[in-house]
């Protein structure tokens, strides 16, 4: 497998934003439509409304923990440590934020997300202890 084949899971996590992105974007524009929401709200991004309020905290969570991803991403592509177990555990990763994503913007159950974030926790970690055995070898 090519080292650079780590950089795909990366294009999926930014997929990921971009899609958060569009549906704040939706939601806020149907509650303007529906009147729960002046366009103004959204200049201070203060009271958030009902119907946005979910994606806009997923928003933000998807700028914590993936900043870490794409770091060790990246060193682990520049030491040559973008192996079949890190690129793996990256789609892991990935796969785990797509799904606590999903669960986040609908029901926001903390039974359903936490144990999608934490797999991807976990799977973050691994991919940092790679890192760190690939430097210390």
């Amino acid at each position: 497998m090519s080292q650079t084949a780590i950089f795909w899971p990366m294009i999926a996590q930014v997929a990921l934003v971009y899609a958060v992105y569009l549906l704040i974007g939706m939601r806020r524009k149907k509650a303007v439509e529906r009147g729960s929401a002046t366009v103004s709200q959204f200049r201070e991004n203060r009271d958030e409304p009902a119907e946005s309020l979910y994606v806009r905290n997923n928003l933000a969570n998807q700028f914590e923990l993936p900043v870490l991803f794409y770091a060790v991403c990246l060193a682990l592509f520049v030491t040559g440590g973008a192996g079949v177990a890190a690129v793996s555990l990256a789609w892991v990763f990935v796969l785990s934020r797509c799904g606590h994503a999903y669960v986040h913007v609908t029901s926001n159950r903390i039974r359903h997300r936490q144990p999608l974030f934490v797999l991807g926790f976990f799977a973050l970690g691994a991919m940092w202890l790679l890192l760190a055995l690939r430097l210390a070898i």
